[in-house]
């Protein structure tokens, strides 16, 4: 019996992911389900660059808002259960999913190629750890779990914490067991040139700014969010955070902001790269080649 089958979408940060999936939701009979470590918190629209019910298009997204930035973690397990409901009720309904973000390690647990450790949140030690600079919670995981550490994305304070946390109750940061996924994946990468994607980036942080991404920082501080635990949310929330705290000027708080979100994006490319399962398409995307693409997948293996 054949497998379901899954379109995942990836790239790096503001190269169009969103768009595309609606776009062939729209020529397929889909519906779009986010793959996002961030969006899954409600309030934090701006900085996530969550999509808009224009943007949508009429398409049903999913994993959007489920959880609350003051005190809640959600977590990859947390994900793989949500994904895998979203996942069951959308082919139920004789849907399409397709799979959109760019929270890639979450993918690879969805996948079976990655392994969520089973351990739950530690709330005290979150917030101890949460007070901690990059380098202290680099120190501390060096400490507890040198290989992890040697490996890990040093600039994401969540993945940091959370690899603390699993070290701290199990010794050592599981490897992965990889296992067949009930799923046959078709992986859709979107390949920007670097220049076309810094400039990007730079458009798009400035038309958060305009939209109102400071005040949105200032809401989730007013709402109970700690200055801590923003910056924990890397990236925007981060600098904003420091800017508001007086660490940075407004326009020392842009810049770093920039060369932050372009060396994430230089870090996405380096995780999708080592996949050599993913059919790349040149941006802009020519949705009819990937429909025609589509329509003519008729090997046994996946089509990416």
């Amino acid at each position: 019996m054949p497998k379901p089958t899954l379109i995942a979408i990836v790239g790096p940060t503001a190269s169009g992911k969103s768009a595309l999936a609606v776009e062939l939701a729209l020529e397929l009979g889909g519906e779009v389900i986010s793959v996002d470590s961030r969006q899954v918190y409600r309030g934090m629209d701006i900085g996530t660059g969550k999509i808009t019910q224009a943007e949508m298009r009429g398409i049903p997204h999913h994993l959007f808002d489920l959880v609350d930035p003051v005190n809640d973690t959600y977590t990859a397990t947390d994900f793989e259960r949500d994904a895998n409901a979203a996942i069951s009720d959308i082919l139920a309904r004789g849907k399409q999913p397709i799979l959109c973000g760019g929270t890639f390690f979450y993918l690879d647990v969805l996948r079976g190629r990655m392994s969520p450790a089973p351990v739950p949140p530690n709330p005290q030690l979150r917030a101890q750890l949460e007070a901690l600079s990059l380098s202290e919670l680099e120190v501390r995981l060096t400490q507890l779990d040198p290989e992890r550490a040697a490996t890990i994305d040093s600039e994401n304070p969540r993945r940091l914490i959370r690899s603390i946390e699993i070290a701290t109750a199990l010794g050592h940061v599981p490897k992965a067991t990889p296992v067949e996924s009930p799923y046959d994946w078709h992986s859709i990468g979107i390949d920007v040139p670097p220049a076309t994607l810094r400039q990007r980036i730079s458009e798009r942080l400035d038309e958060r700014l305009a939209a109102g991404m400071v005040d949105e920082v200032v809401k989730l501080h007013d709402d109970g969010v700690s200055w801590d635990r923003l910056v924990s949310f890397g990236l925007e929330y981060r600098y904003i955070a420091e800017h508001l705290q007086g660490k940075l000027s407004y326009g020392n708080m842009r810049t770093q902001l920039f060369f932050a979100i372009c060396g994430y994006a230089k870090r996405q490319r380096t995780w999708l790269r080592r996949d050599p399962n993913i059919r790349w398409y040149p941006f802009p995307v020519d949705v009819q080649t990937v429909l025609k693409e589509l329509s003519n997948y008729n090997s046994p293996e996946p089509f990416g």
